[in-house]
């Protein structure tokens, strides 16, 4: 059977994607962009830089009617060179530190924040 990465979308749910959208950018250093909106003007979008020529992943901050965020639901793990400069930055940008930076044997290492909006998101590194 082929080897494939079988993610290819991912949405985080926030209740003020201004906030939101300024906190990602902040911990991620990244830029996201205003996606347009599929449904009757309910839905607000930013998705996260993505190039689908490259391993991983394309997701957006999404706020929805009637869906909440949570930690309660799937992880998101965010990669980078050392999660625990992004744990940090995450907390000096309002995130609450879930599960401090720790190994996971061959795999690397995690760390696990709540984000402005309340969700659980991670960040993985190998070093």
């Amino acid at each position: 059977m082929k080897k494939f990465n079988p993610v290819v979308w991912f949405e985080i749910y926030v209740n003020d994607i201004d906030r939101a959208a300024k906190f990602y950018e902040n911990v991620l250093q990244v830029t996201l962009e205003d996606m347009s909106d599929p449904t009757n003007g309910t839905v607000q979008m930013k998705c996260f830089p993505s190039n689908m020529e490259n391993y991983g992943a394309a997701g957006a901050l999404m706020k929805m009617d009637g869906i909440t965020p949570s930690t309660n639901g799937s992880l998101v793990y965010f990669g980078c060179e050392d999660c625990k400069i992004l744990e940090n930055r995450a907390a000096e940008n309002g995130a609450e530190i879930i599960q401090a930076k720790m190994g996971i044997g061959e795999h690397g290492f995690v760390s696990i924040v709540k984000d402005t909006e309340g969700n659980s998101i991670g960040f993985h590194s190998l070093k």
